[in-house]
């Protein structure tokens, strides 16, 4: 453990020499260092200065049962000791694979059967990409390579993945995007209505988006649609209630594969194991990733329908398709003992009984503050978007500045938001009790303030 400020300068020092970090700016981070994180306690980091940090994220929305948690430390220790690693190649499999693949198979929606494993949520998506056009060509339709995605859709950052996604500054270092991929509308009412669009008018025309786009290419080259049941990374976008049923019809209509991609609403998030659940979609493939294992080991996976499952198992040949670490002993382990941890504290059923109402009713405090347009939550997925004028939505200059001052002061108040360009994103452990949101309301309301006195004369009166 660090203990002094010679062995914390010591690591950024080495980290600036060795360690290139995942979505970020380099130069502004070898000019300013990073910060370092040595432990976790429930609901809490620690740096490396001794500070303690209210993790407002879950890590990366990952770490649903918190930190500290030996049960899952001794999972690892004892499956290491049985069978630290064997692959799942050459017709051999292992108990912990099988069992956590049964266990995922209970709790998922209806007729998804079969798990294709993986370590991250960029690889799942990269092996729904590849199943989705087999399984066409397996069908004799190999003409419907299209997917469908969204704008500001975020897959992973792997080449397929990244290309499905429909983030822009992903594309910018893709070199080409990879072909045979369409982005539509995301469903976005704050930052894409029309002047008086209600909510559920403006989801039935973001929906059916889709089947313009499926007219458009041709109904017989499509071969799936892929959404985030609530997109994330790309700012806590909740649909309206009419989204998601108008999609499922037009994916029905068209005979359309669904992709949901639950890599961060997946086990428990939404107060159900999966916002497939919560919604009522028919995925016919369901990815996930972070919290299967709460992000103590690298797992992810597709959970996949037994249409397509059948379909593979009519012919004779090989998928090819795998990773060196699809399934691993380990991870599988410990993937086990979280959902069992999950269920034996009803964590699920607790975001739907209390976290969920807890952080809805502590985000409407803000609604009324000068730099905040909209607050929304569901589950206990959050966000506070940040403008300059509360009356027209008009954003600040330089979008994503204002919510770097503030995503700055978060971390100088000791608590962990992330910034989506203006928008604060929030997703805490499932195990927040009224201690943490008391806590979090009262850091947020300090940092409004601050960011607001950072830029009073930007803001309309």
């Amino acid at each position: 453990m660090v203990t002094n400020q010679y062995q914390t300068a010591q690591i950024k020092e080495l980290d600036a020499l060795h360690h290139l970090h995942p979505f970020t700016d380099h130069k502004s981070l070898r000019t300013g260092g990073a910060r370092v994180i040595v432990r976790g306690e429930g609901p809490y980091i620690f740096d490396s200065e001794g500070h303690r940090i209210l993790d407002g994220m879950a890590g990366l929305w990952t770490t649903n049962v918190g930190y500290g948690r030996k049960a899952l430390a001794e999972a690892a220790y004892k499956q290491m000791l049985d069978l630290p690693y064997y692959n799942t190649f050459f017709r051999t499999t292992h108990p912990p694979v099988v069992a956590l693949a049964r266990k995922l198979a209970e709790i998922a929606p209806a007729n998804l059967n079969q798990v294709f494993f993986g370590s991250s949520g960029s690889e799942s998506n990269d092996t729904a990409i590849r199943l989705i056009r087999h399984y066409w060509v397996l069908k004799g339709e190999p003409q419907r390579r299209i997917i469908i995605s969204r704008k500001n859709a975020y897959h992973g950052s792997t080449i397929a993945a990244g290309s499905m996604g429909g983030m822009a500054h992903v594309h910018a270092h893709s070199y080409p995007v990879y072909e045979g991929f369409r982005h539509i509308m995301d469903p976005y009412w704050y930052g894409e209505a029309k002047d008086g669009e209600t909510p559920e008018a403006f989801g039935l025309r973001a929906a059916r988006a889709l089947e313009e786009e499926i007219l458009a290419v041709g109904p017989e080259n499509v071969a799936a649609f892929a959404g985030e049941p609530v997109q994330g990374a790309g700012g806590v976008k909740i649909a309206p209630e009419t989204y998601w049923p108008e999609v499922q019809r037009i994916i029905d209509k068209y005979g359309i594969l669904l992709l949901a991609d639950e890599v961060i609403t997946g086990f428990g998030r939404l107060g159900t194991w999966f916002a497939s659940q919560h919604y009522g979609l028919k995925p016919h493939l369901m990815t996930f990733a972070k919290a299967v294992t709460s992000g103590y080991l690298p797992l992810s996976g597709v959970i996949v329908h037994d249409e397509i499952a059948d379909t593979l198992m009519a012919h004779d040949d090989d998928f090819h398709h795998g990773y060196t670490f699809s399934g691993h002993p380990v991870a599988c382990a410990v993937a086990l003992k979280n959902l069992e941890i999950m269920e034996e504290e009803r964590l699920v059923p607790r975001v739907k009984e209390f976290g969920a109402p807890s952080l809805a009713k502590m985000l409407a405090k803000f609604k009324d503050h000068p730099l905040v347009g909209e607050v929304r939550s569901i589950g206990l997925l959050g966000a506070i978007e940040l403008v300059a004028d509360k009356r027209t939505r008009r954003r600040f200059d330089n979008l994503g500045r204002v919510g770097l001052i503030c995503r700055d002061h978060f971390f100088r108040e000791g608590f962990i938001m992330r910034a989506v360009f203006d928008t604060m994103v929030m997703a805490p452990p499932l195990i927040w009790t009224k201690d943490q949101f008391d806590e979090a309301e009262a850091v947020i309301r300090r940092v409004l303030d601050l960011t607001l006195s950072d830029v009073a004369g930007e803001v309309a009166a």
